[in-house]
């Protein structure tokens, strides 16, 4: 991303939720809605002819589908970050999603001040998963057993207090801004401890060490 505003571009085939977005964009200075589309196809070729910063993209579009533009995009305009926009119970998508090239998911339903903080996420090189979207993938794909929470737990061993800490909080879905305010230190030092909590745990994405958080027995029951 260069210097000044975020250029985002909608691409949802919903006029509603895009005029809704769009809304709610315009309240934040630095994020600026220059394009939108209402099918994957046009929004990959907007995404390659215009300066898009982070494309916030439906999965479920008439002809190209979120899917398919988000992997279309990671080929022909690899700058670009695209985040997608899902429904409850979708979340059978986010590991083609993640593979293809998008940076996270957040819900339709999520709160304007937490759509303007993914985005910003998003520009800067974050990755984005909305809390009730890690709390289900970990309650879909986690299964109790000895094996799995014996690795779990000898991976987590190797891990400091200050960062078994931040690995409860990502385990619970909280974004980095939240972590910070909740341990009393700056954003960008949880962004550290995230990056070297994935390295200890040999975790690609925040998921991953949600789960392992999970298997070891960290994260508190409901």
């Amino acid at each position: 991303m260069t210097a000044g505003k975020i250029r985002v571009l909608l691409a949802d085939d919903e006029r509603l939720l895009r005029a809704g977005i769009r809304l709610v964009l315009r309240h934040a200075e630095d994020i600026e809605v220059i394009a939108e589309a209402d099918d994957g196809s046009q929004a990959v070729e907007l995404a390659c002819q215009m300066p898009v910063d982070v494309v916030l993209m439906d999965i479920r579009m008439p002809g190209t589908d979120g899917l398919t533009a988000a992997e279309q995009m990671a080929e022909r305009a690899p700058g670009v970050k695209v985040v997608m926009l899902t429904t409850f119970g979708e979340h059978d998508y986010i590991t083609r999603a993640l593979r293809g090239g998008a940076v996270g998911f957040i819900l339709k339903d999520t709160g304007p001040q937490e759509l303007i903080q993914a985005v910003r996420a998003a520009a800067h090189g974050g990755a984005i998963l909305s809390p009730r979207i890690t709390k289900d993938l970990i309650d879909q794909h986690v299964t109790t057993n000895d094996t799995r929470t014996t690795e779990a737990r000898r991976l987590v061993s190797d891990l400091t207090d200050r960062e078994r800490q931040v690995l409860v909080l990502i385990g619970l879905g909280t974004s980095n801004a939240e972590a910070a305010r909740r341990l009393y230190m700056g954003e960008g030092t949880v962004k550290t401890y995230v990056s070297r909590i994935l390295a200890k745990l040999g975790c690609a994405n925040r998921v991953q060490a949600a789960i392992i958080a999970h298997d070891a027995g960290m994260l508190p029951t409901r």
